[in-house]
């Protein structure tokens, strides 16, 4: 019996260096995991260890501050990704996720993971349980260290199993090819947050683990320019597709299992997109007024590149369909007046909210090498 359970661990210890062999480690970087490796859905040799495990100082439980004190200590073009939660609205700045990457959060009794790859400018909030042989499991998440397509790679502090940001899918370990449920949320600059959920609060910069001074502060100046390209080394020139220019920013969603993006060099033409995908009806907002955090060194002197959102046009059983004017939308049908977050101001539909699509903000080389196959809107 112990020869057999020798023969074993040989055979395991065999196994991860046949798997490892196939990462990309340019700098040698130890893979201390306990990971189930036999358990995978990718093509590892599109992984890249780039840092060490857990080298992200990731949030756990973050203390945010209320309106007042968050307009003084953040500028108010200044991006937001928004998670609204029944009567709880909290904003993440994305300059503060771009040092730490994830910040595991609770919203009253859901446990949210809010996630910013900066390299692939994508934040995407997942819900931290799970359901696996009729039980809950709770995930506690980190940075691996890792990217895939340039795009972050996270893992659970309970199973090691590795987990793609962009798209929230377990890739590999136990939980290979589960995928974690997205909660919907939405980009704003702070004064838009603030203007529609006075009540809201926003991430603080104290007791973080890092110094404050740090943020608004950009690691990745120039990065973003609309004609550039990627960081070499992080993904596979071949996943390159061209369809758009590679740091274009798109807004994508994903209805049974297809995928539509809408470039904001499209969206800022007209503003309001009303339209259909998979049989369902949608709108897309665009707003100009929220900066980019992948420009300038002080994020505070970037871009403006404006922010988008999608939403489900349908009250009360009513399809509508919008226009925009001057910073706000209007429906067609009744002429009521609507802001970027789908709270209508006045007109018959007053006080009636759209509900927000699933979707995210990507650059588009990222979105792309993940659905090659999406659909891309034209005007």
């Amino acid at each position: 019996m112990r020869n057999f359970r020798y023969f074993l661990v040989c055979l395991f210890l065999l196994n991860c260096v046949v798997v490892f062999s196939q990462i990309n480690n340019p700098n040698r970087l130890p893979l201390d995991w306990k990971t189930d490796l036999s358990k995978t859905n990718i093509d590892l040799s599109e992984v890249t260890v780039v840092v060490r495990k857990g080298a992200f100082p990731v949030l756990k439980n973050p203390k945010f501050i209320r309106r007042q004190q968050g307009l003084l200590s953040f500028f108010k073009n200044e991006p937001v990704l928004v998670v609204i939660l029944g009567s709880e609205a909290r904003a993440y700045p994305l300059n503060m996720l771009t040092i730490h990457e994830i910040a595991n959060d609770q919203i009253g009794n859901r446990k949210i993971l809010v996630t910013y790859c900066p390299l692939c400018n994508s934040g995407m909030v997942f819900d931290r349980n799970i359901e696996i042989d009729n039980q809950t499991l709770s995930l506690d998440f980190e940075v691996s260290g890792m990217l895939r397509n340039s795009d972050m790679i996270m893992f659970d502090t309970l199973t090691e199993t590795w987990w793609q940001q962009l798209t929230g899918e377990g890739i590999v370990g136990k939980l290979s090819g589960m995928e974690l449920k997205i909660v919907p949320s939405v980009v704003l600059s702070v004064s838009d947050f603030f203007d529609s959920y006075p009540q809201g609060k926003i991430l603080s910069k104290e007791d973080t683990g890092v110094n404050p001074k740090s943020y608004g502060q950009n690691p990745y100046v120039g990065y973003d320019v609309l004609n550039g390209n990627p960081y070499g080394g992080f993904i596979k020139p071949g996943k390159l597709t061209r369809k758009l220019p590679n740091m274009e920013r798109v807004i994508g969603l994903t209805i049974n299992g297809r995928q539509m993006i809408y470039p904001f060099t499209e969206l800022k033409k007209s503003k309001a997109v009303n339209d259909e995908f998979e049989g369902q009806k949608i709108v897309v907002f665009f707003k100009s007024g929220t900066v980019s955090v992948l420009d300038s060194y002080k994020v505070s002197e970037s871009k403006d590149v404006g922010t988008a959102i999608i939403y489900k046009p349908i009250i009360e059983g009513q399809t509508l369909t919008f226009k925009q004017k001057k910073d706000y939308f209007y429906d067609v049908q009744t002429n009521s007046k609507w802001d970027i977050t789908g709270k209508c101001l006045s007109g018959k539909n007053e006080g009636k909210q759209l509900e927000i699509q699933p979707h995210g903000i990507h650059l588009a080389f990222a979105w792309l090498a993940f659905y090659p196959k999406s659909e891309i809107y034209f005007e």
